[in-house]
């Protein structure tokens, strides 16, 4: 059971890379739209404009697996961000401050960071057997040479 779960972890990684940048995208479209129930923000106004810029970008690339780390490190910074600046003011947990979304959001892009996007990604269709190889080539060495890896 366990060598199952295991080899279906990079699929399950790539399905829940999906879905949070597809919630991602909905917030960034609903904002920078003014769509799906929410009013639309004035383009350049500080930060909420910029931070669905952010969410609408980032979303889709996450969604996508192209470029993930660096989209949900994008992501996941001004996450942080709205939640120190913007929600903080009104309480300090998020339960009393309505920023739940926001450090979910922050956390789970984290995550991605940390992951990689997972086995089905549009980044997978760039990286070559060699350049794969190369990698793995590099990690033995510095396994070899003691470095934890």
């Amino acid at each position: 059971m366990v060598t199952r779960l295991g080899r279906a972890q990079p699929y399950a990684l790539s399905a829940f890379r999906f879905v949070v940048g597809l919630l991602f995208t909905c917030h960034g479209v609903a904002s920078v739209f003014g769509v799906l129930g929410r009013p639309m923000l004035s383009a350049g106004t500080w930060p909420g404009w910029y931070a669905a810029v952010i969410q609408l970008a980032g979303g889709i690339l996450v969604a996508l697996g192209l470029g993930t780390r660096t989209a949900a490190s994008l992501g996941s910074g001004s996450m942080a961000f709205a939640y120190f600046d913007v929600h903080q003011q009104t309480g300090l947990l998020p339960m009393q401050n309505g920023g739940e979304a926001a450090v979910f959001f922050c956390w789970t892009l984290l995550l991605l960071v940390f992951t990689g996007p997972g086995a089905l990604a549009v980044d997978r269709l760039f990286t070559t057997p060699r350049s794969a190889a190369r990698r793995d080539t590099g990690t033995r060495r510095e396994h070899h040479l003691g470095v934890p890896v």
